[in-house]
């Protein structure tokens, strides 16, 4: 057997190398253990291009950019809630959320996911429900079928906002693309609440009509019955005043005055009254009396 040293040098190099390269190693694990535990779990979002840019650059894949855009937000937004629960707080980067979720439905106006996220965050955690409402509003000019998305801005309009109007438009597009009683009702209570109780009434007849479910008829049947006896009250108080002048101090001045024959009743069992404003109101707030509530009864999507 020959001895070659030339040979037996590289081979101690190369043990001599590896030797080197786990010490490094038993250097760093540790060091290393530490930094993956204490590592920050939120990373930064950062900037996302605008979605004109990302659909000349993408072009057929602006859809799986959009739902990647998406994943991305609710991935870092996730570990923020992580972080959360163990009692650290990072400020959320809520400007470059809202600015990706925007790009990602200008993308792909159709994936559902972005509004779910966008109604949970920025309505509920972020307190920008107006802004929520623009995107939905976008929405709604392609998914032309989906209720939902009228359904969050009515609830938007009517709980965060305090616009009974804008609440009334939007429940009842709801209630005309999904037939749903709860929103019929809910856009007849807001429009009656903004002085437009006749275009309720005619809200209401129209969604009589369409019912084909007699629970659904009796629903409408009820709350129009309710809506009709208010309106016969505000009619007779118009000719109260047209009559003397003043507006009437009680309902009970409409009966005195030959102007009702007697106070209507509430059908939701409540009792018909004049507000500070004179305006009218009445007990059971258009609901029935064991159910009667404030606010609408929704979860957090």
């Amino acid at each position: 057997m020959v001895f070659c040293p030339q040979r037996t040098a590289v081979k101690v190099k190369a043990l001599s190398l590896v030797l080197l390269l786990l010490l490094a190693y038993a250097a760093n694990v540790s060091y290393l253990a530490r930094y993956l535990e204490q590592r920050p779990v939120a990373i930064k979002l950062g900037y996302t291009p605008s979605a004109g840019a990302l659909k000349l650059v993408c072009g057929d894949q602006r859809y799986a950019i959009a739902e990647w855009n998406v994943l991305r937000v609710i991935f870092y937004f996730g570990s923020l809630i992580e972080k959360r629960q163990n009692n650290i707080t990072i400020p959320p980067e809520y400007y470059n959320m809202f600015k990706t979720i925007q790009t990602a439905i200008e993308l792909d106006p159709y994936n559902m996911d972005t509004y779910y996220f966008a109604q949970a965050a920025f309505s509920w955690e972020a307190g920008h429900a107006e802004d929520v409402n623009r995107l939905l509003d976008y929405g709604m000019r392609f998914r032309t079928w989906d209720y939902y998305l009228p359904y969050f801005a009515g609830f938007n309009a009517a709980y965060f906002l305090k616009k009974p109007k804008e609440a009334a438009t939007y429940f009842k597009k709801a209630a005309e693309l999904s037939g749903n009683p709860l929103f019929a009702n809910l856009a007849a209570r807001y429009l009656q609440e903004t002085d437009q109780t006749k275009i309720a009434i005619s809200f209401l007849i129209m969604m009589i009509e369409k019912a084909t479910d007699k629970n659904e008829k009796a629903l409408y049947t009820t709350r129009l019955e309710a809506l009709m006896a208010a309106q016969h009250i505000v009619d007779g108080i118009e000719q109260f005043e047209k009559k003397y002048d003043r507006k009437p101090m009680t309902l009970q001045e409409l009966v005195t005055a030959n102007l009702l024959p007697k106070i209507p009743a509430d059908p939701y069992g409540g009792t018909f009254y004049l507000d500070d404003k004179g305006k009218v109101q009445t007990t059971s707030k258009f609901a029935p009396i064991k159910a009667a509530q404030d606010s609408i009864p929704l979860t957090n999507p």
